[in-house]
């Protein structure tokens, strides 16, 4: 398994901390974490991840205009969305602008491999 390196990005640290460890305990690396979209879009140039684990809803730049960023600058990227209950036209945006999946807040571990696991096969 060598697609393993993994950025979260969410505006809540404990949120951050919650998919850290979930995915760290099955394997993944996590590379580097951002708190908005703009400073994913910029971890992403830097770090290159494999999969970023994005949430939608977050200060200066939302999820959804980050995905977009990030597909312009790679056309293969992936992107895993977050969002909380009731944010079903955020998410189908989201998947319209690129992003491969998302899981639902709060997340259970099992779904969360599960996403990871299909957007990186």
């Amino acid at each position: 398994m060598a697609d393993k390196n993994i950025l979260i990005v969410d505006d809540a640290a404990f949120m951050r901390m919650m998919i850290k460890d979930i995915l760290t305990k099955n394997g993944y690396d996590v590379v580097g974490e951002a708190e908005n979209g703009l400073k994913a879009v910029e971890k992403f140039t830097e770090l290159k991840p494999d999969l970023v684990i994005m949430d939608i809803t977050m200060p200066e730049m939302d999820g959804i205009q980050a995905v977009k960023k990030i597909k312009e600058l790679d056309g293969n990227a992936k992107v895993i969305m977050c969002s909380a209950m009731g944010q079903q036209a955020m998410v189908i945006e989201s998947i319209q602008s690129g992003a491969k999946d998302f899981i639902v807040k709060p997340f259970q571990a099992d779904r969360v491999l599960e996403a990871v696991k299909k957007a990186i096969s």
